[in-house]
């Protein structure tokens, strides 16, 4: 359990950090300048399997470089929620992608259960982490849920985390406690972060 005073400080850090992200002008140039970034880092061009968050909301836009990344020849994964944890889906069309929980795009519920499109996070070689807020060390703030937390806890040690965030959306110290998982590169519109890694 986090003490009572770093859960008021994460809550305080969600609003700002929601409000500014939401504040944020030309969220669409900024997203492509993010993701062009990531696009040429040489950790992105080597991995094989990738897990990609969808964005909803005023998250940085990933649905382009995904749709990008799918003609290209690297297996692509994104998650769905079941109960409290995620799972993986490989995806190959984003037609195959739906309104789910939270009304965030999740793979159909019909293709789920084939398992060719089951993805195991260990087989995964970087994911592209989603988050409110973030420090340069790598410190991350999430929704608050956990998902992702519980899910990169099994991730290879060799896997990389790399977050996508708005320059706007960084601040100078992100409360960390036991099960927070440290990302170990933060891309902005504006630099390249590298954390503490894990």
């Amino acid at each position: 359990m986090h003490a009572p005073d770093q859960d008021e400080r994460k809550a305080a850090i969600r609003a700002e950090a929601r409000a500014r992200r939401r504040d944020r002008a030309d969220k669409d140039a900024a997203s492509r300048r993010i993701c062009g970034t990531l696009a040429a880092r040489p950790e992105f061009l080597a991995a094989r399997t990738v897990l990609f968050y969808v964005h909803f909301g005023d998250e940085v836009r990933t649905q382009a470089f995904l749709a990008e990344t799918l003609r290209g020849d690297k297996r692509v994964a994104v998650p769905y929620c079941v109960g409290r944890r995620l799972e993986l889906f490989r995806l190959t069309d984003m037609n195959e992608l739906a309104e789910g929980t939270f009304t965030i795009l999740e793979p159909r519920p019909e293709l789920r259960d084939r398992p060719e499109r089951r993805v195991d996070v260990a087989e995964v070689d970087l994911v592209v982490v989603p988050g409110v807020a973030f420090d340069a060390r790598g410190g991350r703030l999430g929704h608050g849920q956990g998902y992702y937390d519980r899910l990169l806890k099994h991730a290879r040690p060799d896997a990389t985390l790399v977050a996508l965030a708005f320059e706007c959306q960084m601040f100078a110290e992100i409360p960390v406690g036991p099960h927070d998982v440290v990302v170990d590169w933060v891309i902005t519109e504006e630099h390249v972060y590298q954390g503490r890694g894990r």
